[in-house]
């Protein structure tokens, strides 16, 4: 199953809309609209510029990311961090390359240390070996209790209902904020998704780093779970470009032949504006750099 194929389900943005339920005192009026932030690994080790796995441009979008917490609308602001032991098996300094299969990016290294952002390594469910995953290796990072694992200080913390700790079982990586790929049988999963349905969440807005890894595996992981879901794109930054430029486009393509899922949404966007039912005054030069935006009053 590709991608696009996974973002399949209808997704329609409505804040007008409210829903007639019934309880033991009565008919009530639901909001339709009770959306949530998800803050995505703001740590140090993703952010210039000493992080051990830095995302370009990864500390500028905290100034958005603050003025979305301050929107008075959110039920629930949850940010995640990557809490990783540091046997875990995304690093490549856990690694060698054993055989031409584990080495097909240089078959001519079988039995130097793998290569971090070049080698992959197949990781098996612990709990069922025939399903399998392929994932690129990367650098040790956010080891759980050290510098590089700490939320950055430009966040507000202040304003976070939750903070959740991911990737914490070294056997299996965990992009999404809500559980690991496997499914037969799922072997981590962070509560996530029972966290957003009892604060009777609709609408998921997400943001942080990294937009083609984490980020985007949240997203698809809160869409599948039944959240009108969108990605704010000045508040977030790729590892690689290009790849997520790929992604956007296909999604443009989708949607203009009528296809729903999760979208890539403007910071000038109505989805943001919903958000700030007084409307935004911006405050400096532009979006995405060291400039504050802020709500009128």
């Amino acid at each position: 199953m590709g991608l696009l194929e996974w973002l399949m389900p209808p997704s329609i943005f409505n804040v007008s809309q409210t829903r007639l339920l019934d309880d033991e005192q009565g008919a009530q009026l639901e909001p339709q609209f009770r959306p949530a932030l998800l803050v995505v690994d703001m740590q140090e080790d993703f952010c210039p510029p000493n992080g051990s796995l830095a995302v370009a441009g990864g500390r500028s979008i905290t100034p958005l990311i603050n003025t979305l917490l301050t929107s008075p609308l959110l039920v629930l602001r949850v940010a995640t961090k990557d809490w990783h032991p540091p046997n875990h098996i995304s690093f490549a300094s856990n690694h060698q390359h054993s055989s031409p299969e584990t080495s097909t990016c240089c078959p001519e290294s079988i039995g130097t240390p793998a290569i971090p952002f070049v080698s992959t390594t197949t990781i098996h469910n612990p709990h069922n070996p025939s399903e399998s995953y392929t994932t690129r290796l990367w650098p040790p990072h956010c080891i759980a209790g050290s510098p590089g694992a700490a939320l950055i200080p430009e966040l507000d913390v202040s304003k976070i209902d939750k903070i959740l700790e991911k990737g914490t079982d070294p056997r299996v990586e965990m992009y999404s904020a809500f559980y690991d790929p496997f499914v037969s049988p799922r072997v981590s999963d962070s509560g996530l998704a029972d966290m957003l349905r009892e604060a009777k969440v609709t609408h998921v807005y997400v943001v942080g780093l990294a937009a083609d890894y984490c980020v985007w595996n949240t997203a698809m992981d809160a869409h599948k779970e039944g959240f009108e879901t969108v990605v704010v794109e000045e508040a977030t930054r790729a590892v690689d470009e290009e790849a997520w430029r790929g992604v956007k486009e296909r999604l443009v393509a989708q949607g203009k032949e009528g296809g729903k899922g999760v979208r890539v949404v403007s910071w000038q966007g109505e989805e943001v504006g919903w958000l700030f039912p007084g409307g935004l005054t911006p405050k400096g030069a532009g979006v995405g750099g060291e400039d504050v935006v802020e709500e009128k009053i």
